[in-house]
């Protein structure tokens, strides 16, 4: 995480950015390591306010000094300290930090203009890009971005389900630990695109038949892929529906008109997706349905995140 949202005053200002989720209800969950690439390449708090250019130059707002090559020696540096770690939140709007839409300044080329205004506002600040392109399928996300429920719980399954999937390949794993990982995944899998579902299934139908190395870098391609694609209502209540399905016949008419009720009241609007979810995972433990209520898809975090209650 940047380190400004953990609190840290390294801000240009000398101030930082804390944010209440990340330190509060996630922060006993996970364990955050800081990164501030302003402060790593030995600029100060408070310092000269930072522009992107259209060249991808990072400067100081008066153009005197260039930090470019700093921030690309530290990235060579810092990234691969980095490997394996299972989701990263970046400051939104930095120029070193910030995931998109930053302001880019003229860089003297022809053209451009001159009057101090950005150029346009496409730009990527110059650590994040460097992470992205070393970490292509990782989790990241601005803190800006995770004040919106839908991206904040997506973000936050995506980095849970890549902690479970680095836990699996971490150890001395059997073709039968991955289909055993990917029964328990169908579910969540199928809620964000069934093609991925399809496609993940496939790799591990051969399970038998490839290397270790074959497989680990084809299913935690395919699954990271999949779990990148945000879940819709519509796919929800697919995946809702399919889950029913497997404990209908165990549910009397009551209890099952009942999770019905639930699932179309989600489908409308009406009711968040912690309520079918609830009812669901109720039924299963209580039927003893293990393999249901086993399905990541009904416990893909911790209850206590309250994520979502606003879906």
């Amino acid at each position: 995480m940047s380190s400004c949202l953990l609190g840290a005053p390294v801000r240009y200002n000398g101030g930082h950015s804390r944010d209440r989720f990340l330190t509060g209800l996630l922060s006993p969950h996970v364990d955050w390591v800081p990164v501030c690439p302003e402060m790593e390449i030995g600029l100060g708090a408070p310092r000269p306010t930072m522009r992107l250019r259209t060249d991808g130059h990072i400067v100081t707002k008066d153009g005197a000094s260039d930090h470019t090559a700093a921030m690309t020696a530290l990235a060579g540096r810092r990234l691969p300290d980095l490997d394996g770690i299972d989701g990263y939140v970046l400051k939104a709007r930095s120029p070193s930090c910030g995931l998109s839409n930053l302001p880019r300044y003229a860089s003297g080329r022809p053209g451009e203009r001159t009057d101090g205004q950005p150029v346009d506002r496409g730009g990527r600040g110059v650590f994040a890009a460097l992470l992205l392109d070393a970490y292509p399928d990782l989790a990241v996300e601005e803190d800006g971005r995770l004040n919106d429920p839908v991206l904040r719980e997506h973000f936050v399954e995506r980095v849970f389900a890549q902690a479970r999937l680095r836990e699996l390949f971490a150890g001395d794993w059997l073709p039968r630990d991955l289909v055993a990982f990917h029964s328990r995944h169908k579910f969540q899998l199928l809620a964000h695109t069934p093609d991925g579902y399809r496609e993940t299934g496939r790799i591990v139908a051969r399970a038998g038949e490839r290397s270790r190395d074959e497989l680990e870098r084809d299913y935690r391609r395919a699954f990271t892929a999949a779990l990148a694609v945000r879940a819709g209502r519509g796919r929800h209540t697919n995946a809702l529906q399919h889950v029913l399905g497997f404990i209908s016949d165990d549910l009397d008419p009551t209890r099952r008109h009942d999770v019905l009720a639930a699932i179309d009241a989600y489908r409308q609007g009406r009711a968040p997706l912690s309520v079918p979810i609830a009812l669901l995972r109720h039924h299963a433990e209580g039927e003893h349905l293990a393999y249901i209520a086993g399905q990541t898809y009904l416990d893909p975090f911790p209850d206590d995140l309250l994520l979502r209650h606003n879906l």
